[in-house]
């Protein structure tokens, strides 16, 4: 039907605000991320989500300061069930991760060996192993289990054991190079991989964010949480055996510390460029955490774990408070169990988050979605509108100039 050309015009009229209300209304609001926490914080008339320079937490009544002596270059704390990360400090920036790097080998070797298969040494797979590392004792001419290998590289930091283990894996390079496309899969794309052990090397980076993820995927490896959460062990020996214990003292209670309540590991690293390095795990209340900090600076004795476990105290306190700021990738593993033969795969595999939970409070794609929602309603209700007003002018002897 053709209809009255004034009432046309302002049918139009209103239509068109409506679209135009549909397109202001579906701009994405800003992400409650680490850009834009503080915006949203001061907003809601919280407090803004900035605690110190470079340091970000998601707002919300009730969540305690972060203590403000840190002195890490990098940190992150972050919840390792659900992946949200609750607060963090340049979490992306590209550091030295020392032998924290050993995460990301053992979530990449780790699932191809059975543990009780046995590797005799040989000169060849000790060669390279650089001046100055740190060693378990692995001897030329030795039979070792492959459990007791691990046991050198969580326990003791050994980069003649994981010398040992690269060698059985194909070699160094190839190592180092299936660690980086693990990264990749894992979504850490601040990793640059050159020595698998972690030794100072030019180029090799990680970063916070990178190295939780690391720890994450260890830990949903049950060998790898084991080893992860030993103190002290056995070392076979050419004498026999000898007895070793972990160098995370968060975890051993060693050097002045005791062992952090409900400290399930992960691992630690030193090195003269990286500084101290470390990757922690605690379990409380059925929560577990994840803490990464990277090189602090105070000089203080033990300080990578003093601030480590300030930040996990900060964590539990926050428990159920502090909203997320950014979501850790999920990560799904095959069977550990499964490791038939020296070159069976197990397979990190990462999903979108937003398939496996819902997406976090303020995030872009739920505001688009409302937007267009809200849009897509005002354009209803204004066409209902002009059809009404069309309506009421026939009602009133203004029949339209023809009808098909």
């Amino acid at each position: 039907m053709a209809i009255d050309a004034p009432y046309s015009r302002k049918a139009a009229a209103l239509a068109g605000l409506a679209l135009a209300g549909t397109f202001l209304t579906s701009i994405p609001a800003t992400a409650h991320s680490a850009a834009g926490g503080a915006t949203a914080a001061r907003a809601a008339g919280g407090r803004p989500a900035a605690h110190g320079p470079g340091v970000q937490v998601g707002a919300a009544p009730g969540v305690p300061d972060v203590p403000d002596w840190l002195s890490a270059k990098s940190w992150m704390v972050s919840d390792a069930d659900t992946g949200d990360v609750l607060a963090a400090k340049a979490p992306h920036r590209r550091l030295p991760p020392a032998s924290t790097l050993k995460t990301l080998f053992a979530v990449t070797v780790l699932p191809k060996f059975p543990a009780g298969s046995v590797r005799q040494v040989s000169a060849a797979d000790l060669e390279g192993v650089g001046d100055g590392s740190s060693l378990v004792g692995v001897e030329e001419g030795g039979r070792y289990r492959v459990a007791d290998l691990w046991r050198g590289v969580f326990l003791r930091s050994g980069n003649d054991a994981v010398h040992v283990l690269a060698s059985m894996n194909g070699g160094w390079d190839d190592t180092a190079q299936e660690m980086q496309e693990t990264a990749r899969k894992l979504g850490a794309r601040d990793t640059t991989v050159k020595s698998p052990d972690g030794y100072d090397t030019p180029g090799q980076v990680s970063s916070a964010y990178d190295l939780t993820v690391f720890g994450r995927a260890g830990l949903a490896d049950p060998d790898f949480a084991r080893y992860c959460a030993t103190a002290r062990a056995r070392f076979p020996t050419s004498d026999g055996f000898t007895q070793i214990e972990n160098t995370n003292r968060m975890l051993a209670g060693s050097h002045g510390l005791s062992p952090y309540p409900g400290i399930i590991g992960v691992k630690n690293g030193y090195t003269t460029h990286a500084g101290n390095t470390l990757v922690a795990a605690a379990r409380r209340n059925g929560r577990t955490l994840l803490v990464t900090v990277m090189n602090p600076r105070s000089g203080e004795n033990n300080a990578v774990y003093k601030e480590a476990g300030a930040l996990l105290d900060w964590g539990f306190d926050s428990a159920g408070l502090a909203r997320p700021i950014d979501t850790l990738r999920t990560v799904v593993r095959t069977p550990s169990e499964d490791r038939s033969g020296d070159r069976a795969k197990a397979r990190p595999l990462t999903t979108d988050p937003v398939t496996a939970r819902p997406e976090p409070h303020g995030s872009s794609r739920t505001s688009a979605a409302a937007g267009w929602a809200g849009g897509v309603g005002a354009v209803v209700l204004a066409l209902a509108g002009a059809l009404a007003w069309w309506r009421h002018g026939r009602r009133r002897g203004r029949p339209p100039e023809g009808e098909v």
